[in-house]
């Protein structure tokens, strides 16, 4: 890509008359920096990057235009950027694995519940059983198709043959009920421990 103009850097040299690329580049695209660098300011928080993702999207920019030129200029460089933008975003959340290397060395907690911490999740089931339990049976049948099963209200209306407003009001009903029996069994059961 010797023949492309260094984008950031002045114009560079003149496009020969038979490069419609060039021309339509320089013409159409160049002109459009502020408006790139601004929306890139704005979506980038980096600032030392900026500059590395003008010249990404110049040259995505102009490799697409040499296939065919595109009617918005504008539109087509931000959104461009846009999708450069979100493919860096996840390219950083992804961590290889070479670079954890061996994690009992780092100290990572490993994902394993310690015994105290499965007593107390086995606790915290046996509670929500009860209180589930003590539920009306409607109530209680919504709450765990929509909780359990991940159903939506249509789909759990559709199952239980009753109208979406009233699987609406099951639900609500239901999960009140469920945190007023929980955070009552919580004050009784820190009264105990005392």
């Amino acid at each position: 890509m010797a023949d492309r103009p260094e984008i950031g850097q002045g114009i560079g040299p003149v496009p020969s008359s038979g490069d419609t690329t060039d021309a339509w580049f320089m013409r159409e695209v160049l002109p459009l920096e502020s408006a790139l660098m601004q929306f890139l300011r704005r979506n980038w928080r980096n600032e030392s990057d900026l500059a590395d993702i003008r010249q990404e999207v110049y040259a995505r920019v102009y490799e697409s235009a040499r296939k065919q030129l595109p009617d918005f200029p504008k539109s087509f460089l931000l959104t461009t950027a846009r999708h450069l933008l979100i493919n860096r975003v996840r390219r950083e959340r992804i961590v290889p694995i070479e670079a954890i290397g061996d994690l009992e060395m780092l100290g990572v907690p490993s994902d394993e519940a310690s015994p105290d911490r499965t007593v107390m999740a086995r606790e915290e089931l046996r509670r929500l059983q009860a209180a589930l339990d003590r539920l009306p049976q409607r109530c209680r049948e919504a709450i765990v198709l929509r909780q359990v099963e991940g159903l939506s209200q249509r789909e759990i209306a559709q199952r239980m043959g009753i109208a979406e407003k009233t699987v609406e009001r099951h639900l609500s009903l239901g999960v009140r009920a469920l945190a007023d029996m929980l955070t009552l069994a919580d004050t009784l059961y820190g009264e105990e421990k005392s």
